[in-house]
């Protein structure tokens, strides 16, 4: 079984998140408010609104942050990571999935994009 979750995301051919049996892989998630506007106001805000997306993505397929089994995370700038992790640790608590953390050029004036992967088996 294969379910797309929020496919008419104007102007971008994604899927924000795909279920392929009992995995949900989330596309990247970037800090754009619910306005379509980028967060502006450095790490901490733009961390804030991107996992606040990916809280709303796992939601849409009704999963939650404790479903989420590995993350993987590009920054832009490697000196953000010590307030990026702080933010991440206040999500996620004791629930910490598996992670990769990269340092990369952006496709936009964004700091982080987060994708996730989660385990729910059908039925469960």
């Amino acid at each position: 079984m294969i379910k797309r979750y929020s496919t008419s995301i104007p102007g971008i051919p994604l899927s924000k998140a795909v279920r392929a049996g009992d995995t949900v892989y989330l596309s990247g998630q970037i800090p754009m408010g619910p306005d379509g506007n980028l967060v502006e106001g450095g790490i901490v805000p733009q961390t804030r609104q991107t996992m606040d997306n990916v809280v709303a993505v796992l939601a849409e397929a009704g999963l939650t942050l404790a479903d989420v089994v590995k993350t993987t995370i590009w920054l832009d700038d490697t000196r953000d990571f010590p307030a990026f992790n702080k933010v991440y640790a206040e999500y996620f608590g004791d629930t910490l999935p598996a992670r990769s953390c990269i340092r990369a050029d952006m496709m936009s004036d964004i700091k982080v994009e987060i994708e996730a992967i989660a385990y729910s088996p059908i039925g469960s």
